[in-house]
């Protein structure tokens, strides 16, 4: 069983803090909307703030986490919806499923074998289904935050596309999103070595910058960002 990295108190203390950024969580869980399915898993839902957004979009929804305490605070927390599942999951494993897409938003930079996590989700997930993931990009922005919520790396479009290839996927889309929440994530948490939590900064940021940053890169993919989004297919 993969072990999970990081300190698991400063993880929980960064997820409520981005919580607030509701504008930031409501464009990626757009963004992904289109792949799922009628019945996704998401691996790794954290407190549940896009598994929350995304069962409002689907029959059928499984939430899970691999962290204890967040587990017994998920299922709380999704109690009263019906229609989500609540289950525990460590990447990599060996199970196999009948998903229409497997969902995974900031875990695979935590899991030292990606390639074989990457296999997981895509045995969870039926022929021809999606498997969406959303990284953080570009190693340069390296910084204390990321390791202290336990980062083993950030990507590119070129190494997260190496990866599902190699893990049997077909990359369908890739790109990179949130150009301007980069720039102030490299400041924030590299030279002025802040955590990314809730306070104004986050709240300008996410009221102000991003709904502008939506609309152009809406237009125009950005050749950096913040994160990398990509798509990639099960074989069919």
């Amino acid at each position: 069983m993969a072990e999970i990295t990081g300190d698991q108190r400063v993880q929980s203390e960064v997820l409520e803090g981005l919580a607030t950024a509701v504008n930031h969580r409501r464009w990626f869980v757009e963004l992904a909307v289109p792949y799922l399915g009628d019945n996704p898993i998401e691996i790794g839902s954290g407190l549940g703030d896009y598994a929350l957004e995304w069962s409002e979009n689907f029959p059928r929804f499984t939430a899970t986490e691999a962290d204890p305490d967040r587990l017994v605070a998920l299922k709380e927390r999704l109690a009263d919806r019906p229609s989500i599942e609540v289950r525990q999951m460590l990447l990599p494993h060996s199970e196999q499923g009948d998903y229409s897409a497997a969902v995974s938003y900031n875990v695979l930079e935590h899991i030292e074998d990606h390639v074989g996590a990457l296999r997981s989700m895509a045995q969870l997930v039926r022929p021809g289904g999606a498997v969406v993931i959303i990284v953080p990009a570009f190693q340069f922005a390296m910084s204390p935050a990321d390791i202290a919520t336990g980062h083993v790396r950030r990507y590119t479009k070129k190494t997260l596309a190496n990866a599902m290839t190699e893990a049997g996927l077909q990359v369908e889309k890739i790109h990179y999103a949130n150009a301007l929440g980069l720039i102030g994530y490299f400041m924030a948490t590299k030279v002025f070595r802040l955590m990314p939590k809730e306070g104004p900064m986050v709240k300008v940021y996410d009221t102000l910058v991003l709904p502008a940053t939506k609309a152009a890169e809406q237009l125009v993919r950005p050749p950096f960002g913040q994160s990398v989004f990509a798509v990639a297919r099960t074989p069919a």
